[in-house]
């Protein structure tokens, strides 16, 4: 291996499609064989890796790797020794932070944390919940699921700790959420070792502000029309704009070029707002990074 090469986890599993994708709105075109743990990548000085998420920060700390995407609640399970580089807001079916909750059956009586003493959670986030217990003064078993954690209240188990994004499939096993035990971020971490490297702590800085820019731009749509003078106020008024938007003078010195950035789910409102208030010429185009 080269000296400049900088060794890169990627997660396997519920993060891996999400996390390409923003890779290669980053910039990084990543390609993954289904016989191979070693994606390709178009970049020389990076060689990449597939480890599940579960076990990317110990990889991490262990320096098996530089750096790696996981989840901010596996460091803390793993109460791994790493340095976060950069929090990138994204998760398998959304830009939001995930949840580990505490969830019943609905015909439980249990309505919280300190209702489960002497009871028994079957999770896979096991110490984390420990001491979020040991937090609440409640003594309860929790016990490792190896998976399927949601069918285990049906075998008898009285609650379960479970990751969720919008909550529907607990709702569709018929469990109700009682607490909320954490919330989770995907983290971009790097063994300490690597970031004491110049070269490598760089790379990783020139990588995470790639990776930050186009999850900015997720969600979000550029866009560019012509109008005259007298207009300029009456459009600007009505674009919910990041920034103060980008007026420029065109060659007819009546006109100006008027550019800006908003949510996608705003475009089919404001295009009509916008041509009703004297916009011309209006173009929407996609977004790969936005970086301030």
């Amino acid at each position: 291996m080269g000296e400049n090469k900088l060794r890169l986890g990627i997660p396997k599993g519920s993060l891996q499609e999400t996390t390409l994708r923003i890779f290669g709105k980053a910039g990084y075109k990543i390609k993954v064989s289904p016989r191979s743990y070693f994606p390709s990548i178009d970049d020389d000085e990076m060689e990449v890796v597939l480890f599940r998420a579960q076990e990317m920060a110990r990889y991490v700390e262990d320096g098996i790797i530089d750096c790696g995407i996981t989840g901010d609640d596996w460091i803390e399970e793993n109460e791994s020794d790493v340095q976060r580089i950069a929090e990138l807001v994204y998760a398998k079916s959304s830009m939001r932070p995930v949840r580990w909750v505490l969830a019943v059956p609905c015909s439980s009586k249990v309505n919280s944390a300190k209702d489960l003493e002497g009871k028994i959670i079957a999770t896979e986030l096991v110490k984390v919940t420990k001491r979020y217990l040991e937090g609440k003064g409640v003594s309860a078993e929790v016990e490792f699921s190896w998976g399927a954690t949601e069918v285990k209240p049906k075998m008898g188990i009285d609650a379960i700790v479970e990751i969720t994004e919008t909550g529907s499939s607990l709702r569709a096993n018929d469990l109700r959420i009682v607490e909320t035990i954490c919330e989770s971020t995907t983290q971009f971490i790097a063994n300490k070792e690597a970031c004491g490297d110049e070269w490598k702590k760089e790379k990783m800085e020139r990588i995470a502000l790639l990776l930050k820019g186009a999850i900015l731009a997720e969600g979000k749509v550029g866009l560019k029309m012509n109008a005259k003078k007298g207009d300029i106020k009456k459009i600007i008024a009505a674009l919910p704009a990041m920034k103060t938007p980008t007026v420029s003078p065109l060659f007819d010195e009546g006109w100006v070029d008027i550019e800006t950035i908003i949510d996608e789910e705003e475009v089919k409102r404001l295009i009509p707002e916008l041509k009703k208030a004297g916009a011309q010429g209006i173009i929407e185009y996609p977004l790969n990074k936005v970086i301030y």
